[in-house]
């Protein structure tokens, strides 16, 4: 079911918005309530999700990570 809404905009804006729905044959109710769902939609990730998502380097399995830390770090800080 849908509803009327009202809104306010700046007069030269709405002509922008017009003349935007009117080239890309919709409506501007179309625009505004396909802009509500768009951003009702998104969910913010959470951080694990998020650390998921990023690419995962190229690092050998047999690679004593620890080590190679202090190795590198010798070099650099006199360890």
């Amino acid at each position: 079911m849908k509803t009327r809404l009202n809104l306010t905009i700046e007069k030269e804006l709405m002509h922008k918005v017009k003349a935007y729905a009117k080239d890309n044959n919709t409506s501007v109710s179309n625009l505004v309530e396909a802009y509500f769902k768009n951003i009702l939609s998104k969910k913010s990730p959470n951080m694990l999700e998020l650390i998921k998502s990023l690419p995962k380097p190229d690092i050998d399995d047999n690679l004593d990570l620890k080590k190679a830390f202090y190795e590198e770090n010798a070099s650099k800080y006199g360890f």
